[in-house]
């Protein structure tokens, strides 16, 4: 299958499992190592519940376990490093709401574990590092986002990330970012300008912010897609919290940029998260678990929770969308 056709399929109702019923709603979350996709990708997780969503992580269609890989002359950032064809597979039976035997890349040992069966519901997150590789892949996907911080953040926070969680030394840390640089910069960060939203937690310089205050977000929405209407929610009341502004991406295209603000206080932060889940008109109260970091002793990250927010608007928005196409078709056919 191509992936023109591929888009035609998934763009006609009926093709959920078994030739019949709604597909899921597929939401891939790409980027380099140390970006924060596990942390995004927990919260949309825990705010639909695991019995609506499924989350797959790309990282485990891995060639090589760890020991494998140091003798070979690339990292797991290349291609050829991975079973892309088997995710490509992979990604077109999960978006047509058919289940997977999915291989298991340890990340704790570094090992090859025993593969897992994974069935889809009605929504599926593919995140790690090459989701958007390829033009199949990326046909596979009702919504797609990049995430893109600042290079000294990310390194950070893979530093503490490999050094707490994977046994690495720093210096261990700091080699493995030298090589990967350059299959990072021809493999990794070409998906930016495939998604259609790209995430860029980061302080915001003009205030004197560094990496050591809490982190803004912006938030580039490409048109490729459909977004939520924020110009009926934000306001004069709501600058602090969040604004928007015309940006271009780095292919000089026009696209929506959204800015939520860290130093806005909780009360104005509060009254745009319910309003933006009031225009989805979803009969549930807004979830608690949005904005939770790794470490809930540090609490809630407002721009975090804004984020998911948004892309929860995104997942919940794409069903209804295709809900009603289902309808419409099944009343013509009538």
């Amino acid at each position: 299958m191509h992936d023109k056709q591929m888009n035609v399929l998934r763009a006609e109702p009926g093709h959920g499992r078994g030739g019949g019923g709604q597909r899921p709603i597929m939401l891939a979350i790409a980027g380099d190592s140390g970006t924060g996709k596990t942390t995004l990708t927990k919260g949309l997780v825990d705010a639909l519940g695991p019995d609506r969503i499924t989350s797959v992580a790309a990282d485990d269609y891995h060639r090589y376990d760890r020991n494998e890989r140091k003798s070979l002359p690339f990292t797991p950032l290349h291609p050829k490093c991975n079973y892309i064809d088997i995710m490509e597979q992979h990604l077109q039976h999960l978006a047509f709401g058919q289940p997977i035997l999915k291989p298991v890349y340890n990340h704790d040992t570094g090992m090859l574990d025993r593969p897992e069966y994974v069935e889809p519901r009605e929504f599926v997150i593919i995140e790690g590092l090459l989701p958007l590789h390829t033009k199949m892949a990326r046909a596979c996907f009702d919504i797609s986002v990049y995430l893109d911080p600042p290079e000294e953040l990310r390194i950070a926070w893979k530093l503490s990330r490999d050094t707490k969680k994977r046994g690495y030394t720093e210096d261990e840390v700091r080699a493995d970012l030298k090589k990967r640089e350059p299959e990072s910069e021809r493999f990794i960060r070409p998906q930016r300008e495939r998604a259609d939203i790209v995430v860029r937690f980061a302080p915001i310089e003009e205030r004197g912010e560094t990496v050591n205050d809490p982190l803004s977000a912006k938030l580039i929405l490409r048109p490729t897609i459909d977004h939520p209407e924020l110009h009926q929610i934000l306001g004069d009341d709501t600058n602090e919290a969040m604004h928007m502004t015309l940006s271009r991406t780095e292919g000089g295209k026009p696209a929506d940029a959204v800015h939520i603000h860290s130093y806005a206080k909780p009360e104005i932060t509060t009254k745009v998260e319910q309003a933006i889940w009031d225009q989805l008109g979803v009969d549930a109260p807004l979830p608690e678990s949005l904005g939770r970091l790794d470490n809930d002793s540090d609490g809630r990250d407002e721009p975090l929770a804004l984020t998911q927010l948004l892309l929860l608007y995104h997942l919940i928005q794409a069903q209804e969308a295709l809900a009603g196409a289902g309808a419409g078709a099944g009343v013509d056919g009538d």
